[in-house]
C-alpha cells in the first residue's frame, strides 16, 4: 500500500471511529436524561441515599437536597430503613454518613432505623457496602436517591451487585438546575460510566463528593 491510500484509510478510520463515539456518547446521554426523568418510587426494604460534599457535618447543597427528598420518602412509608453512606475525605472532621445520619434524625428519622457506611469515597464503593449492609440484613430491595445524572450509573451499579433497585432522584440538587453544572455533571457521568465498564469505575469520585457546596 503506497503512502496516499494508507493515509487515507488511516483517515477514514479516525472519522468513523470518531463518528461512532459521538453517536455513542449521545445515547449514552439520552439514557441518562432518561433514567434522571423516572421517578420509580414504590414500596422497598430500604432507601439509600448516595453521599455529598458535607462541611464539619453541615451537608452542602447537593448533599442537603438528597438528604431532603430521602427523609421525605422515608416519611412517606417507602421504606421502613434509611441506609446512609460516604466516606470523608483527608481533613475532615467527620464522615459524608455521619452527616446524613444526624441530618435525618433532626429531621424525625428514628435512629434505629437507619444504617450505613462510611468508608466509601466513591458511588462503586458505597454500593458495594450497600449490597453487603443488605445481605447480612436479609434485604434484597433499595429505592436509591440521588441526583438526575447521577441516577442511571447509581442504578447499574446496584443491579450488577443483586439488588432490586429503583431509582427516585431528588428535582432540587444544584447539580441538575443549574445549567452549566448540569453539563458538566452530565460530562463526568458519561465518563464514569464508560470508567466503569472497562472496570476503573471504584476510581471514579462524584464530583459533588469532592469539591462542590
Amino acid at each position: 500500500m503506497t503512502p496516499r491510500p494508507l493515509a487515507g484509510s488511516l483517515l477514514r478510520l479516525v472519522v468513523f471511529a470518531l463518528l461512532g463515539a459521538i453517536v455513542l456518547g449521545g445515547y449514552a446521554a439520552t439514557q441518562v436524561s432518561a433514567q434522571g426523568d423516572r421517578d420509580e418510587r414504590r414500596s422497598a426494604d430500604a432507601i439509600v441515599v448516595l453521599g455529598a460534599a458535607q462541611f464539619n457535618g453541615t451537608a452542602g447543597g447537593v448533599f442537603a437536597a438528597r438528604l431532603e427528598h430521602a427523609v421525605t420518602l422515608f416519611h412517606d412509608g417507602v421504606a421502613p430503613i434509611l441506609i446512609v453512606t460516604g466516606g470523608k475525605l483527608p481533613g475532615d472532621r467527620t464522615t459524608e454518613a455521619a452527616t446524613a445520619r444526624k441530618y435525618a434524625i433532626d429531621h424525625g428519622v428514628p435512629a434505629n432505623s437507619i444504617l450505613g457506611e462510611n468508608k466509601g469515597r466513591t458511588t462503586l464503593e458505597s454500593i458495594e457496602a450497600v449490597a453487603a449492609i443488605l445481605r447480612s440484613h436479609a434485604m434484597t430491595s433499595a429505592v436509591f436517591v440521588s441526583d438526575e445524572t447521577h441516577m442511571l450509573r447509581v442504578l447499574r451499579m446496584a443491579s450488577d451487585q443483586g439488588i432490586v433497585s429503583f431509582g427516585s432522584p431528588t428535582r432540587t440538587s444544584p447539580t441538575d438546575t443549574n445549567g452549566t453544572r448540569r453539563m458538566n455533571s452530565m460530562l463526568h457521568e458519561l465518563a464514569g460510566l464508560a470508567a466503569y465498564y472497562v472496570g476503573v469505575g471504584r476510581f471514579i469520585e462524584d464530583p459533588a463528593v469532592v469539591n462542590t457546596p
